[in-house]
């Protein structure tokens, strides 16, 4: 297994009214080419955050930013580096935990997610201790977790994030 060493490189997506932040683990080889979040087609994320926003599934980074923002969606991941073979999160070690405390301390969260086990499990490790905040586990939008089809992953999601907002998207 070929092992980098990869710094994560984006910026968290938010402002001050965010209320919910979502975090996934490490960007994948083709996120990381293309600059930004679930940058690999095969990734379901946008996809799955415009059924449950009611909103067509954005294509450029731009859309995309506007769209989380405008639902007052907070995105980041848990990890600053790490080193990963290719973008297993089954082979990532070596972590480097990103600080979320500018995150939660300039936005308004009031609800933490984690995108699939990896984010949950370093969260939970690194992040918790420091934030006294807990986090929901959503299964991953990857194409890796297969077992979930794209309609299964909607109606999970909305059933996780209604929970804590019960008019999601409109807070």
């Amino acid at each position: 297994m070929q092992y980098t060493h990869v710094e994560h490189g984006f910026a968290p997506i938010y402002n001050s009214e965010s209320k919910i932040l979502i975090l996934g683990s490490m960007p994948s080889v083709q996120s990381r080419k293309n600059g930004f979040y679930y940058g690999n087609l095969q990734n379901r994320f946008w996809r799955v955050l415009a059924a449950l926003l009611s909103c067509p599934v954005p294509d450029t980074v731009e859309e995309k930013t506007a769209m989380l923002l405008e639902h007052r969606i907070a995105l980041w991941d848990v990890i600053s580096s790490c080193d990963i073979a290719g973008s297993s999160d089954a082979s990532i070690k070596n972590v480097i935990p990103a600080d979320l405390q500018s995150v939660l301390n300039e936005s308004d969260i009031s609800a933490i997610y984690a995108n699939g086990k990896t984010a949950e499990k370093i969260y939970r490790k690194y992040q918790q201790p420091a934030t006294g905040r807990d986090i929901v586990l959503l299964p991953s939008t990857s194409a890796a977790n297969a077992s979930w089809s794209l309609q299964r992953l909607i109606s999970r999601w909305r059933e996780l994030i209604s929970t804590d907002f019960p008019c999601f998207p409109l807070f």
